[in-house]
């Protein structure tokens, strides 16, 4: 959040404790919110009333530093029903909430003659829109229990708070409608001339709204920005004004001409905007009696949003429908209803692939045209592919339905392994068969223009010295050998339960072997059962702590030491905090003995990193030279973004830096990733010229989401393959711009020097491609095409046999029994519960760090081995529905065969072939 929009949510306090029954939206606001908090709001509005509770949410609120707090709030009002305040809050104006004033005098003025004479039963039906659906059932309840007065009286406290603008008129329609006297006293017509009059002046008096003006971007600039702010909005108006550039009409004349094409542009030169010309220009020509419908695939959450928001401006104007899903909202959806009844979907990937697979969704023929984003992810297993695969069956089945054209867009089509240009055509013409694109769209006659508006950045590689000597490397390496001895101590055979040799501590190569060892482990059997459980778990925490080891010496490479010693601190008080048995208590005494050691060496100024000084070089250079300067630094891990964060915000001689950090969503096994609202709020205050000057990120910024222009990219340590290289790049958009990649690794500077050849490679094989015969070129996919899907259809025949064989499922770290699968029941495709009394005893519940919804799941809880030397986590406590239950996964377990004994571990339900049985309630209630 802005110190602007903190300021304004204070200044707007008024509108917001008047509107907002802050109960309503507690369930949305945990993640922000602590338990006692919550309470005690709800405890406020229960003895002095909704005002004083929405008082007592805003004090609780405001105190928050946590980013993404803000986004969050507009999210939870939105998922509750306060569209009006919403939309007041989101563009700071609150005239439309201002004109319900008068409304609210008039019915305070009538409301003994409205309870009087009202029968909520009656009109409550055409008021539902006027008012939170919580606020309806509970109207009805009263009318229930208490009766007609009561109920009235309740409806009224209701219609005195809603931000529904259009209330006054559906109140006096749905009265006249009853033939209810009260609307002879409602004259909605008169007063509303009043309140308009009064707002006019004071417009005058510059009272009823703050006005905020955004300075617009230049007409090239990338039009997919983030959704719900004022300058997004502005921004997608302001395309529907504009006039595409000759290098845009240009990219988007083959698919005009009805051709499947794949767009293949640079970052920033507007291929939103192409695809907005393509989708206007695919609709507008269908004949008479006909009619288009489009659908846009986004393949992450946040890219969703930005294109959703942009198509919705831009369409809408126009008279077109357009709807959106994505995430866990598509539980609430019908995607039938949805597809039918609007022109343009925007969708992710992977909902269209569930429909057709469920037959929800017939066939692809719903649509006429299909758009991919970021379409160079048309591989293997991902779900464009899986949707092209439905594509290609009709297309090389015979079928006579018409088949949807297909356009895909990408920065970047790869080479993949490709060690010549005969490999790479190869490789691209696969991707060209798997989107059946007969076309690759580039800038070639208007290649000047292009250059004038995107900018290429700088690139510039910069080999930089490691320390000479490392005193907390030796200590930890000397850690990681005693634990390598103990765990040798307890299987002597270690070495052979994996093929990796030559590990080094503090390398990928290193967690490569513990990732192993730590499989092997746990399908490791002895004819000693009790013997098995012990050795499995103490190998299970031997290889957890080095892998912790390793983590720190990564931290300590790129970053400080202090900074590797605080995560080895966190990690030993969070194994403090759980079992903790005698092998844990020994790894933590051993760790805790050379703690002052490992403290003295951090703190030593002489260890300082190197790598760090010269990224404090770099950025002192460049913002003295460029006081505006906008820079992106990309790392590795999250574990990095944190530590370089708090190195930048404890030098002093780096207070002009104010960073911002931007990393995934997705869980891993050190953090939780950021939520979508957090990710929002970074990217806009990034946006802003005050709140952020330097965006620290991992890839989640590489690639599809729109962030604004910036004139430093910096790759610390960073490097990927030709296309997240191309990505990375594109960042850097103003003129100008550089992009610095740093790093002590000879290797990695080699590797971006093939990425280099690489893209030339590429640029080279589109050429050639594109100068092909087009029949023959068509010939050429057909081939690949009819190949592919032999394979396919080779590999579908092969399913393997449902085993029904009964399963034992035993704890993935001590190898205690948990259940068999004969107990197992699925809900919803995807989660996983056991029944029976039996199971109840093998775990136990511990409250949920982070409760939420997820559709119809409500997390309330952790389950846990209930081993008390073990305490292995298993899952979530959940509440479907009225029955509180445990949801398991698949990877905290090992399963077992019953009748040979041979055990497994599948990563991944789907990859576990038992007899999926579905959840009955009945077997609970039994």
């Amino acid at each position: 959040m802005t110190a602007e929009e903190r300021r304004n949510l204070q200044a707007f306090s008024d509108y917001v404790k008047k509107i907002l029954d802050p109960t309503y939206i507690l369930s949305y606001m945990s993640p922000w919110l602590g338990e006692d908090e919550m309470q005690y709001i709800q405890a406020e509005k229960n003895n002095k009333g909704p005002m004083e509770a929405a008082s007592l949410f805003l004090k609780y609120l405001l105190q928050h530093q946590e980013e993404g707090w803000f986004r969050g709030f507009l999210d939870a009002l939105s998922s509750a029903g306060y569209s009006g305040l919403y939309e007041a809050i989101a563009n700071w104006n609150f005239q439309k909430i201002e004109k319900l004033e008068e409304y609210r005098a008039l019915l305070k003025r009538l409301q003994p003659a409205f309870k009087d004479r009202i029968n909520p039963t009656c009109i409550l039906p055409e008021m539902s829109d006027c008012i939170i659906s919580q606020e309806y059932e509970e109207i009805m309840q009263i009318c229930f229990n208490k009766g007609m007065m009561a109920g009235a009286e309740k409806m009224a406290e209701c219609l005195l708070r809603s931000d529904k603008e259009n209330w006054p008129k559906t109140l006096k329609l749905a009265l006249e409608n009853e033939n209810n006297s009260f609307s002879e006293l409602w004259m909605v017509e008169e007063d509303a001339k009043d309140v308009e009059a009064e707002d006019l002046e004071e417009d005058d008096m510059g009272t009823s709204s703050v006005h905020i003006v955004y300075q617009e971007g230049p007409q090239w600039e990338n039009l997919s920005q983030n959704s719900c702010t004022p300058a997004e909005v502005s921004r997608a108006k302001l395309c529907s004004q504009l006039k595409p550039r000759n290098y845009q009409l240009e990219l988007a004349l083959p698919a005009m001409k009805g051709k499947n094409t794949i767009i293949c542009a640079p970052t920033g030169c507007g291929k939103t905007f192409v695809s907005l010309l393509i989708c206007e220009h695919h609709l507008k020509t269908f004949p008479q009696g006909q009619k288009g419908k489009v659908v846009f695939f986004a393949n992450h959450v946040p890219v969703y949003e930005q294109q959703k928001s942009v198509f919705s401006e831009y369409f809408e104007r126009l008279g077109y429908s357009v709807a959106g899903i994505a995430g866990a909202t598509v539980e609430n959806v019908p995607v039938k209803h949805i597809v039918e009844n609007n022109d343009i979907i925007v969708l992710t990937p992977q909902i269209l692939v569930n429909n057709l697979k469920d037959g929800t969704i017939p066939s692809l023929s719903v649509f006429t045209l299909m758009i991919f984003d970021e379409c160079h992810n048309t591989c293997k297993q991902h779900p464009y592919n899986k949707i092209m695969f439905y594509y290609l069956d009709q297309k090389l089945g015979g079928s006579s339905d018409p088949l949807p054209q297909v356009i895909g867009m990408t920065a970047s089509v790869g080479v993949g392994d490709a060690k010549n240009t005969d490999e790479a055509v190869d490789y691209i013409c696969k991707l060209c068969a798997s989107l059946d694109a007969s076309v690759i769209a580039t800038v070639k006659e208007n290649l000047e223009e292009l250059q004038e508006i995107v900018y290429t950045p700088q690139k510039i590689s910069r080999r930089v010295e490691s320390r000479t000597t490392n005193g907390f490397k030796c200590i930890i390496s000397q850690l990681m050998r005693e634990t390598e001895s103990l765990a040798k101590g307890v299987f002597e055979e270690l070495e052979n339960l994996s093929q990796i040799q030559n590990r080094e501590f503090g390398t990928q190569k290193y967690e490569q072997w513990i990732v192993e060892v730590h499989k092997a482990c746990r399908t490791f059997q002895l004819p000693d059962k009790d013997e098995e459980s012990r050795i499995c778990k103490a190998l299970y925490l031997y290889t957890s702590h080095l892998r912790k080891y390793n983590d720190a010496l990564i931290i300590s490479e790129h970053a400080q030491m202090k900074d590797a010693l605080d995560y080895l601190n966190n990690f030993f008080n969070d194994v403090r905090a759980a079992g903790f048995d005698e092998t844990e208590q020994d790894l933590t005494r051993r760790f805790e003995g050379k703690v002052q050691e490992l403290e003295k060496v951090s703190m030593d100024p002489s260890n300082e990193n190197p790598k760090l000084k010269d990224l404090y070089l770099i950025l002192q250079e460049e913002y003295h030279v460029n006081p505006e300067t906008k820079t992106i630094l990309f790392v590795k891990t999250r574990a990095l973004v944190d530590a370089i964060k708090k190195w930048i915000e404890e030098n002093s001689k780096l207070s002009f830096l104010k960073p911002g950090i931007l990393t995934g969503r997705g869980k891993t096994s050190q953090t939780t990733g950021m939520t979508l609202p957090a990710q929002k709020c970074v990217l806009d205050a990034f946006r802003s010229n005050g709140d952020h000057n330097i965006l620290i990120a991992t890839s989640v910024a590489d690639e599809g989401i729109d962030i604004a222009q910036c004139n430093l990219v910096i790759l610390y340590e960073y490097v990927g393959n030709v296309i997240k290289m191309i990505q990375t790049r594109g960042r850097g958009r103003a003129k100008g711009s550089k992009c610095l990649l740093l790093t002590s690794n000879a290797d990695v500077i080699e590797k971006e020097n093939i990425n280099m050849y690489k893209e030339k490679m590429m640029n080279e094989s589109i050429l050639r491609l594109q100068t092909c015969d087009e029949a023959k070129f068509k010939q050429k996919l057909l081939c690949i095409q009819i190949g592919e899907k032999f394979i396919r259809d080779s590999q579908q025949n092969f399913k393997p046999k449902l085993d029904k064989q009964n399963k034992k499922l035993l704890c993935g770290k001590c190898k205690a029994l948990a259940c068999y699968t004969s107990d197992i029941r699925m809900l919803k495709d995807s989660h996983y519960t056991v029944v029976g009394e039996t199971f109840k005893k093998c775990f136990v519940t511990r409250p949920h760090p982070r409760p939420k919804s997820c559709g119809d799941f409500d997390k309330i809880g952790k389950i846990f081995c209930a081993r008390q030397d073990c305490s292995h986590d298993w899952g979530i406590r959940a509440k479907v529905n009225a029955f509180e239950i445990p949801l398991i996964k698949i990877q905290s377990f090992v399963v077992e065969d019953t009748v040979t004994g041979k055990q497994m571990c599948p990563s991944k339900w789907k990859d576990f072939n038992f007899e999926k049985i579905p959840f009955n309630p009945e077997e609970l209630s039994e």
